[in-house]
């Protein structure tokens, strides 16, 4: 920890410098002030800057994490709009079978409307000029 953060006790909002925040939020070191700056480069964390040096809150840190929080896919059942919906799949199976029609219906519909392109004379039945 910096030595100027093991003199004062910080608060939520109080400006502080990366290296003091990086120490107050994260004593494990897994977070370091490049990590912070990244944070801010992406847009998930608020800084300040002040006379050419960076500052962020204990708060602001607070919201990042918020931000990068990681929620837990749930295996086995297809993307919804509502997450919270539990549903026993059916619906969307009959959802994916007519989509599926639909598209074998497209796919028979254009391969109707193409013109028959290979020659007559290819046909194995067909004699040649030449046999003739």
């Amino acid at each position: 920890m910096p030595r100027a953060a093991a003199r004062f006790e910080a608060t939520e909002e109080m400006p502080l410098r990366l290296d003091t925040a990086a120490a107050l939020a994260f004593p494990d070191g897994s977070i370091t002030v490049s990590s912070l700056r990244r944070e801010i480069a992406k847009g998930r964390l608020e800084a300040e800057e002040i006379a050419g040096k960076h500052f962020v809150t204990l708060a602001g840190i607070k919201r990042m994490r918020e931000r990068c929080r990681v929620t837990p896919k749930v295996q086995g059942l297809l993307s919804n709009d509502n997450a919270t919906e539990q549903s026993s799949g059916l619906s969307e199976t009959v959802n994916i079978v007519k989509a599926q029609d639909a598209a074998l219906a497209t796919v028979k519909a254009l391969k109707s409307s193409l013109a028959f392109t290979l020659p007559k004379s290819t046909s194995p039945n067909a004699k040649s000029a030449t046999e003739a």
